[in-house]
């Protein structure tokens, strides 16, 4: 008897220990994993989280910037860290969606390997032409592709400006030829020279660059207009809905993270994105703040996997 009321006691101490270390949490400082260099947009805005969780949780949230390989080192990195709520990582289109699709030998698996906690922003790719190519619109894009060999650059083969470009080709049923670049920085400069006629980037990257006169937008991939450019039309608009290529910022943590951490930290992105500097951070970083908590989260990364799997599989979509 003296034997199982024990073995009940502990088995009730083990029950509770759980919500009671969660209801202490956190102890110590918090870690957030950036997995690109300081200073880009996706660095901005954890810098931004981590300010907003050190007042609101009362620890020290610090940013740890671990980029490489696209982001999938930090991102790996992360995913193998222990699940107690003191390492968290910023995810994004590369790390999460693009990175899953095209590279088979991925360390980590975006699904079972994190556990949501938050979607933080969203923008969409935008196509942008050459000045000196003429091209003004989607229409002007495929009688010209149809006429003679045009080039199109991006960032690296499966970057999400490689495929927003292979994804409206394949879309309109034209060809171009494809060059990578070491990055968009390098491939808008040889799109202002007139070296090559087309490509990609991200509307933080081309809102100056379009208002300055240096390039010309020529289509959204969204099913709707960016506030940022509410005069340029998208894709789908101009008779091609299937275009679509939004990146996404969030934040997420190792799995088997307890449950109550993430639903706190949750909790708290809800109350800091309606915080006025988080919104005007987002609205500097030409972000549109993103709805999708914890599960809604997941399911939103699987879906897009699932997605993107299909247009690089239809498209025929080769990494070189």
């Amino acid at each position: 008897m003296l034997t199982r009321r024990t073995v009940l006691a502990s088995a009730a101490a083990s029950t509770l220990a759980a919500p009671a270390l969660a209801q202490a949490y956190p102890t110590k400082p918090i870690k957030i994993v950036v997995p690109y260099p300081a200073g880009q947009s996706t660095d901005i805005l954890g810098r931004v989280m981590a300010d907003q969780f050190t007042k609101a949780l009362g620890q020290q949230v610090i940013v740890d910037n671990r980029p490489g390989a696209g982001g999938t080192i930090g991102a790996d990195y992360a995913a193998k860290a222990a699940p107690d709520g003191y390492t968290l990582l910023m995810s994004t289109i590369s790390t999460h969606i693009i990175a899953p699709v095209i590279y088979p030998k991925l360390p980590y698996d975006p699904i079972k390997d994190f556990a949501p906690i938050a979607n933080l922003g969203l923008t969409p790719q935008t196509l942008i032409a050459s000045t000196k190519s003429g091209i003004a619109s989607v229409k002007d894009l495929i009688a010209k592709a149809k006429g003679g060999d045009l080039n199109y650059g991006s960032s690296g083969n499966g970057s999400a400006s490689h495929l927003a470009v292979a994804l409206t080709l394949y879309a309109a049923g034209i060809r171009m030829t494809h060059v990578p670049f070491k990055g968009n920085a390098e491939a808008q400069m040889a799109l202002q020279n007139g070296d090559i006629q087309l490509m990609s980037d991200a509307v933080p990257a081309i809102v100056a660059p379009i208002q300055g006169g240096r390039v010309t937008a020529i289509g959204i991939c969204d099913s709707k207009r960016s506030p940022y450019l509410p005069d340029v039309p998208t894709v789908a608009e101009q008779g091609y809905p299937s275009v679509l290529a939004v990146g996404s910022i969030g934040i997420g943590a190792p799995p088997n993270t307890p449950a109550t951490i993430l639903d706190r930290l949750a909790a708290e992105v809800d109350r800091m994105m309606a915080e006025p500097v988080v919104v005007e951070k987002l609205k500097s970083l030409y972000f549109v703040p993103a709805p999708e908590r914890r599960a809604q989260y997941g399911k939103f990364i699987a879906d897009e996997i699932e997605r993107w799997r299909g247009v690089v599989k239809a498209a025929d979509i080769r990494i070189d």
